[in-house]
This record gives C-alpha cells, sequence and structure tokens, in this order.
C-alpha cells in the first residue's frame, strides 16, 4: 500500500473519533478540527509502515501538538504582558508584533530541541549573564563543559537565523 493510501485510509478510519478525543480535551469544536488537519498534515511526513496501534500514535501526535500550543499561548501570553508595561511611544505594530512572535516560538522551539545541560548553560550565560565559571559551578560541570555546550547552543542559533532569513 502507498503511503498517500495509508493516510487517507487513517485519515477515513480515525478522523472522526479524533476530533471526538480532540473536542473533550480542547472544549471547543472548530480548535479540535484545526489540530486534527495539523496532526494530518504531520503523519504525512512519518514513517507509517511501523504504525501498529494508529490511535495511540494519532493521540502522540496530538499530544506533542496540544504541547506546543500551550507553549505557544504562554509565550504569548508573556510577550503581550511585557509590551502593556512598555511606554505607549515603544509599541510594535501588529504586524511587527507577529513577526516578533513567531521568532518566540522558533527560539522557544529551538531551545527546546537542545539537551538540558547545553540549554542550560546557555540561559546561564546569554540571559542571565552568568561567566562560564559561574556557570559550571551551577551546573556542576566543568568550564570546558560549558564551552562545549556554548558552542552547540550558538551553532543552532546560527543555524535558526539562516533558517528565518529564508
Amino acid at each position: 500500500m502507498h503511503t498517500k493510501d495509508v493516510v487517507v485510509s487513517l485519515y477515513q478510519d480515525h478522523c472522526g473519533w479524533l476530533k471526538g478525543w480532540l473536542q473533550q480535551r480542547l472544549g471547543c469544536s472548530s480548535d479540535a478540527a484545526d489540530l486534527a488537519h495539523d496532526i494530518f498534515v504531520k503523519v504525512l511526513h512519518k514513517n507509517l509502515e511501523e504504525v501498529r496501534e494508529p490511535r495511540a500514535f494519532l493521540r502522540t501526535i496530538a499530544h506533542g501538538l496540544m504541547v506546543d500550543k500551550v507553549r505557544r499561548k504562554e509565550l504569548e501570553r508573556a510577550y503581550l504582558i511585557t509590551m502593556q508595561q512598555m511606554p505607549e511611544a515603544l509599541a510594535a505594530s501588529p504586524e511587527l508584533t507577529c513577526s516578533i512572535l513567531q521568532s518566540l516560538y522558533e527560539l522557544d522551539r529551538m531551545l527546546n530541541s537542545l539537551p538540558t545541560k547545553v540549554r542550560q548553560a546557555f540561559l546561564l550565560c546569554q540571559v542571565d549573564g552568568l561567566k562560564y565559571a559561574e556557570a559550571a559551578e551551577r551546573l556542576g560541570v566543568t568550564v570546558s563543559s560549558i564551552k562545549k555546550y556554548m558552542h552547540t547552543a550558538l551553532l543552532r542559533c546560527l543555524e535558526l537565523e539562516l533558517e528565518l532569513e529564508a
């Protein structure tokens, strides 16, 4: 069976169930329909030969997308709260706000893709302003490890910058 046929079958057999399952969790039928659509778009990029339990497979993808959605909402809320505290003269246009939020989402996604120690080192040094020796002490690792972590994180930042420019 071709991938397209597997996806069509998966959609026909489980889309109704998935939308109902999502609606129970999200409380909104339009959000459930939107997320179900996103799930099946994601399914198109998966290896479907190994799927033995279609509903568990779909629930796993749904869980990841729901977590992403919550994280995006939290980032958006934090950004908007911060912007409300700024003088009106510094207020961003709706277009700039959208662009900034998209950049924040991508940065958040990138940070969460990093190994825990790499992410912690990056945040301690770049956000909290700690020196490498201070970050090493806080994380219980060597300065050499912090340098490696920072190298990894900064390379990922450059990759993200190239992705955003494309």
